[in-house]
């Protein structure tokens, strides 16, 4: 399971400098209609001591899928316009990265002539309010047709559609409309743009405005919808991720900071979505695997591959922290601290697993 987040923002809010600090893809800022994507590895700090102790053939971190869209102007998305051809290539992202610029500066040109956090956030929102309470429109007018057969779980659904609809019109994204199973059931082909977890990023342009009135202004917005925010130097952090590790850390240390903003934003963006790490190990390969927190063994058996989800039987639990203390498996299974779980565990960040399985035949 790879994690899926897409960049929205104003044009020249910082966007593409916030892409650049996660992806160190050195990428062009821009307001045309091009989109920029990246894959990048998510940093944890557990694989480089698992890699120590089995010197593995091969490593392989989880990963993050990036995706910035150019800048959304106010209106841009209705009647089918450039933001609702823009915001079609986040539709399947798990997670939206919303920056918003929160410093100010005269020489650095903005949308606007003032810096303001809720009215920013305001703007985009009903860009993606606009292109879902379209998209809902069209799956209505399907479901009008289809209706006539007098089929009551249609018409249910297309009453739970025209109840998100109504709230969408009334300026109310669908994650804010407190939506039961079964709404979201209704509505879940649609891909809602409104209805993803949202992370805030704070554009800032030095950690002396991390504190500042607008920052501020946006972790009340995080604060009252239960999202997340973030305060990063896109410009700083932006040329950190071009430095090779050793000068990173060293540049960090300048700025005062303990971990960069990639590090950062993926930490906030796992607890948004309630995703965890577990690992496999070996002398062939370390491997981080991503699920979400609350998945049942045998769930996250299937990111492994699909036949153990199929199969599975049982599976073999080291703790990381247990493994790193006792130095060995063999010192962690004396100590009866190694584990075999059945179909009902909840598997743990940390865990590191061996999945027993009956092939299917």
């Amino acid at each position: 399971m790879s994690l899926s987040c897409g960049l929205v923002g104003l044009p020249s809010c910082g966007k593409t400098t916030i892409f650049n600090a996660i992806t160190a893809a050195g990428a062009a800022s821009y307001d045309g209609s091009e989109m920029n994507r990246a894959i990048v590895n998510v940093p944890d700090p557990r694989i480089q001591p698992l890699v120590d102790m089995y010197d593995p053939q091969k490593v392989v971190p989880a990963t993050l899928e990036v995706v910035d869209i150019p800048g959304l102007k106010a209106g841009s998305t209705a009647g089918e316009g450039r933001g609702t051809k823009l915001l079609g290539h986040i539709k399947d992202v798990d997670a939206i990265l919303h920056v918003i610029r929160c410093f100010e500066d005269p020489s650095v040109a903005f949308e606007y002539d003032s810096i303001d956090p809720v009215r920013d956030v305001e703007t985009v929102d009903l860009e993606l309010i606009v292109a879902d309470s379209q998209t809902l429109q069209n799956k209505i007018e399907r479901l009008q047709k289809k209706s006539k057969t007098g089929d009551q779980e249609i018409i249910r659904e297309k009453t739970d559609c025209e109840k998100v609809k109504a709230g969408l019109d009334d300026g109310v994204p669908a994650r804010k409309q407190d939506l039961n199973a079964k709404e979201l059931a209704s509505i879940r082909e649609c891909n809602l743009l409104s209805v993803k977890p949202i992370l805030y990023i704070a554009n800032i342009k030095s950690m002396a405005d991390s504190t500042n009135d607008h920052v501020k202004a946006l972790q009340a917005i995080a604060d009252d919808e239960g999202s997340e925010m973030v305060a990063v130097c896109g410009r700083d952090e932006a040329d950190i991720s071009q430095l090779d590790p050793q000068d990173q850390e060293e540049f960090l240390q300048e700025l005062g900071l303990d971990e960069s903003s990639m590090q950062r934003l993926i930490r906030a963006a796992y607890t948004l979505l309630g995703l965890v790490n577990f690992f496999t190990t070996g002398s062939d390969e370390v491997r981080a695997w991503t699920c979400c927190e609350g998945d049942k063994a045998p769930i996250a058996a299937g990111k492994i591959h699909t036949d153990m989800e199929k199969g599975f039987i049982k599976m073999e639990v080291t703790c990381y922290d247990d493994l790193m203390e006792l130095g060995t498996e063999a010192a962690v299974a004396k100590a009866g601290k190694q584990r075999l779980e059945g179909k009902g565990y909840e598997v743990q960040d940390g865990d590191i697993v061996v999945v027993r399985f009956s092939p299917p035949k």
